[in-house]
């Protein structure tokens, strides 16, 4: 019971009425104030206190006032014989409260195992849950050890619900499918005779160091859970808490121990929900996969060309010699005008041929950055374009990046075809705004129009990773939703 509370709420909560001082009969003194403080707080919390100190002091001084009895005199009401037996007994009975019996017992186990334990399954929220239905019903309160045994049951019944309902969803070829999960796997450390891990024990591990293989065996990954052929409202009317219960329970286990400790009734459902968490979790990581892996080819090539270009920076000679005198002559140069200070130090002519070095120089840097990524692409990660493309369906609702979507759908539509003809069709649609950028255009469409495929599949990547290629940064497009393709 809360401590605090004010005068309204004293006075809702905490007032004797004609029918409670009835009640009172002959109770003088601290047998009188105790009863009308049991009365009042088992109407309140649907149970008595276990001690005094339960009781909040704002409320014995209130209902003292009412009954003209000093608040002191609640001290010596005594909490362990036989007259408080019979005040509880008494309350009881005029609030309708009978002692919970064995059936009573069971018919609350049946009602948290239905309407509470599917979604919750924090023990004490469930034992609040059951001391209000014990309200409701009107029941005496049992104790923390019978309400822990209920509680057991009724976790119980809502496990064994939970495998029936799933084991009911699942076809004979699934089930199948799930046990050969463990039956593949025949050691307890999920290795098989070979040495190599079994797919159980695969399906369990995270990706790992980041590359192309490891965005490539994702995607396998993901093509062997799918394959497996859970329905696709599995488990939509099963509470996050509870899916997340079960995969942690089925992450710990091994497979013998799946095969030698569970029945089959609680065997199959823990494989079915590590199986459908880790389908969302594969998709996940592997769209993350995707998005660090373009993050990294754009890196290495801005970083390989800027290597290549350090030896050629030094056109224009004593370049920092040279910004330094301009710099010093700007600094003293008080109120003079700039042709006064600047030009005597650096002639006009050579500023001119500085700004120009450094625009062809930035020029020149885009382009064999775009000539690095596209050798980079073409030669060793274009591989995963079509394999990504078959694993995952990108989608979003915004319509400012439907040119993006368009554009994937194209790379899907292309991806089988043969990667030799290096120009889409020249009457195929193919998204420009919004996907290339202007930097990208000479690179992308050629002097005849035509649009050349290894070009515009890097924009379209960078696009739907969030990145624009070559840009050196990632305020480009937001990331779009990608979900596993049907």
């Amino acid at each position: 019971m809360r401590r605090e509370w004010d005068v309204d709420a004293l006075i809702e909560s905490w007032t004797l009425y004609d029918a409670d001082r009835e009640l009172i009969g002959q109770k003088y003194g601290a047998t009188k104030l105790g009863f009308c403080l049991l009365l009042k707080y088992f109407e309140i919390e649907g149970r008595f206190p276990r001690r005094a100190g339960d009781i909040p002091a704002a409320a014995v001084e209130f209902v003292s006032s009412q009954v003209r009895v000093d608040p002191a005199e609640f001290s010596g009401y005594d909490w362990a014989g036989r007259t408080i037996k019979n005040h509880r007994a008494q309350i009881r009975a005029t609030l309708g409260f009978r002692e919970t019996s064995v059936g009573d017992r069971d018919k609350l186990a049946g009602w948290l195992a239905e309407q509470v334990c599917p979604s919750e399954l924090n023990t004490d929220r469930q034992r609040e849950a059951l001391l209000a239905r014990c309200r409701v019903v009107r029941l005496k309160p049992p104790s923390r050890l019978v309400c822990d045994r209920i509680i057991g049951a009724a976790n119980r019944m809502a496990d064994e619900r939970f495998c029936t309902a799933t084991l009911a969803r699942l076809s004979p070829e699934v089930i199948a499918a799930l046990d050969a999960l463990v039956a593949e796997d025949p050691t307890d450390d999920g290795e098989d005779a070979g040495g190599t891990a079994g797919f159980f024990t695969e399906l369990k591990a995270d990706p790992r160091q980041l590359g192309l293989e490891t965005l490539l065996a994702e995607i396998r990954k993901l093509g062997r859970a799918r394959a497996i052929g859970l329905p696709t409202d599995l488990f939509t009317d099963i509470a996050d808490k509870r899916l997340a219960t079960w995969r942690a329970r089925a992450v710990a286990e091994y497979p013998s121990t799946l095969r030698r400790d569970h029945p089959r009734l609680v065997r199959l459902p823990l494989l079915a929900v590590l199986c459908w968490c880790r389908l969302t979790e594969i998709t996940d990581s592997l769209v993350d996969l995707f998005i660090q892996l373009v993050h990294r080819i754009n890196t290495r090539a801005q970083r390989r060309v800027e290597k290549e270009m350090i030896a050629e920076f030094r056109r224009v000679g004593g370049k920092e010699d040279l910004l330094f005198r301009v710099a010093e002559a700007t600094v003293d140069a008080g109120d003079r005008l700039v042709w006064d200070t600047v030009f005597p130090v650096a002639p006009r002519a050579v500023l001119r041929d500085l700004v120009a070095e450094s625009k062809a120089t930035q020029a020149a840097r885009r382009a064999r950055v775009r000539t690095v990524l596209e050798g980079s692409y073409s030669h060793h990660y274009r591989t995963m374009l079509p394999k990504l493309l078959d694993a995952l369906a990108f989608r979003c609702n915004n319509t400012a990046h439907r040119p993006v979507m368009d554009a994937v759908e194209l790379l899907h539509r292309y991806k089988d075809r043969d990667g030799r003809a290096t120009h889409y069709d020249p009457t195929e649609r193919v998204p420009l705004d919004g996907v290339v950028r202007p930097d990208w255009r000479e690179a992308v469409v050629d002097g005849r129009g035509r649009v050349e495929r290894i070009p515009y599949e890097l924009s379209t990547l960078g696009g739907a990773a969030g990145r624009d290629p070559a840009a050196g940064d990632l305020g480009g497009r937001r990331r779009e939703v990608a979900q596993p393709r049907d």
